[in-house]
């Protein structure tokens, strides 16, 4: 549909794009990114003719661009620009019909049903035609902004170049103009060329990304290709990290700032937590780095209250996380900052110990039931019964940990449940084989990410060690109370 060979271009004869070439098919949806400087706009106004190039071709449907007239082209091509501060004093209508200027043999003397079915749905697109007959001057930038996009879909060309289609809009808008964007290349075939300076928006909605860096392409790929973690630092300069999208298969970037923030190098110890016959409660004094299993606040994040929750063994309730949720904020618990389990032992028999090690140290708190063990490499064979646990383990580390050592942390300390568990003879009541923990067992990690870096935690490392020992330690420990407790032994 789109293909572009050798263009380059720029003004009074100097080059900002060199030798660019790239195509774009039906339907397909491309992103252009860089910097400021690096060409992005300059590109998208050679493609479309608005600057004349000094080398290279621009063509649609293997045609030259140069080889329509100007009122063809804009049946082909619908361009919009940067929006600029000034307005005209059009109604919204008004300025969305200009989009059909194409299509009429004369100026407005052939409006057609086809015209004007074409505006009213680009305004019901963009959600502007409650604006119809407002006075575009009048309206916010966003506004203004969705009106010109509006304007660009009214003309109903096959292929649409955008230059910061989101600039001025809150989130929302974005979200609702970029859907409405990619729907038409989906359900409508249209190409979409699209400059972003928002790199997280482009990689969710576009097909392909377009890297410029001084005028010249560094990368073309699916967003994965592109949006690397060294890629985005050469180019930008900044420094970046690079995390998948939770729904879609797209990278997203965070920026990571070089501000030396005041940190407090205070040490977590095992007398930071509080424990009760109904609650074990950490509270540090700032935000821990979690990894965590839990009912409330699971996954990563950053939180400071840490709470591990005594329910009955018969709790029973429609909706846990909600329950929890209130059960916390009763407690003084905000859930912007807390991670909230819950366990059906006593949690006063929870074992909280402290391990040394060469980086810092950890600490390791249990609570473990045993009444409702599973062996999971049975549990396929046997009908399985709602029921609580648990074995609940945390460990709290001094230190700076990796990705990989949060998740290899998780693996060191199931190993050494499950090897506390062996020692203890717990059994699988159904089956009568070993358990390998508990029906609802959950575990968390945090770490203050200060002090040394620790980029591994598997068994062979110092910390993983330490992890293994202690989570096995206070396992087999918090297995006896339970027994004792339970007439067992």
């Amino acid at each position: 549909m789109l293909k572009i060979e050798g263009l380059s271009g720029g003004y009074d004869h100097r080059l900002i794009v060199r030798n660019v070439s790239f195509e774009v098919g039906k339907g397909e949806m491309l992103g252009i990114l860089g910097p400021n400087g690096s060409g992005k706009s300059t590109l998208l106004k050679l493609i479309s003719g608005i600057l004349p190039r000094e080398s290279g071709e621009v063509f649609i449907d293997g045609k030259s661009l140069t080889s329509y007239s100007s009122k063809e082209l804009a049946k082909k091509m619908a361009v919009l620009p940067q929006l600029h501060s000034h307005a005209f004093s059009h109604t919204v209508r008004d300025t969305v019909s200009l989009g059909r200027y194409p299509h009429q043999s004369g100026w407005f003397s052939s409006w057609s049903k086809e015209d004007e079915a074409a505006v009213v749905e680009a305004m019901k697109l963009t959600a502007m035609e409650k604006y119809e007959h407002q006075l575009l001057d009048l309206l916010s930038g966003g506004e203004q902004q969705r009106v010109f996009v509006a304007q660009a879909l009214a003309q109903q060309a096959p292929i649409l170049l955008l230059d910061e289609p989101t600039n001025h809009l809150d989130i929302a808008h974005q979200k609702q103009l970029l859907d409405t964007i990619k729907t038409q290349a989906i359900e409508k075939g249209i190409t979409i060329v699209s400059v972003f300076h928002d790199i997280n928006l482009a990689s969710i909605y576009c097909d392909r990304l377009l890297l410029m860096d001084h005028g010249e392409i560094k990368a073309i790929g699916a967003p994965h290709e592109v949006v690397t973690k060294n890629q985005i630092e050469t180019v930008y300069e900044a420094r970046v990290s690079t995390n998948p999208h939770p729904e879609r298969p797209k990278p997203q970037i965070t920026i990571l700032p070089d501000v030396n923030e005041k940190k407090d190098d205070k040490r977590i110890t095992a007398e930071n937590f509080q424990v009760t016959g109904d609650l074990v409660i950490f509270q540090a004094e700032t935000q821990l780095k979690t990894w965590s299993s839990a009912v409330i606040n699971a996954g990563s994040g950053w939180y400071k209250n840490f709470v591990n929750r005594r329910v009955d063994a018969n709790y029973a309730c429609d909706n846990v996380h909600e329950e929890m949720l209130a059960y916390l904020a009763n407690n003084g618990f905000s859930e912007a900052d807390t991670v909230g389990m819950m366990t059906a032992v006593n949690t006063k028999d929870a074992i909280i110990k402290e391990y040394d090690t060469p980086f810092g140290s950890i600490v390791i708190m249990v609570t473990a039931g045993v009444g409702n063990a599973v062996d999971v490499s049975r549990a396929h064979e046997v009908e399985m019964l709602p029921a609580i646990g648990t074995i609940n383990t945390w460990i709290i580390v001094n230190g700076e940990l990796s990705d990989e050592a949060f998740i290899q942390s998780v693996i060191t300390a199931t190993e050494a449940k499950t090897k506390a568990l062996s020692f203890e003879q717990v059994k699988d009541p159904r089956t009568g084989t070993i358990a390998t923990g508990t029906s609802t067992d959950s575990v968390l990690v945090a770490a203050t990410q200060r002090g040394m870096s620790i980029p591994y935690a598997g068994p062979i490392t110092e910390i993983g060690k330490k992890i293994g020992q202690g989570v096995y330690e206070c396992t087999v420990e918090a297995i006896q109370i339970y027994k004792k407790a339970k007439g067992w032994v």
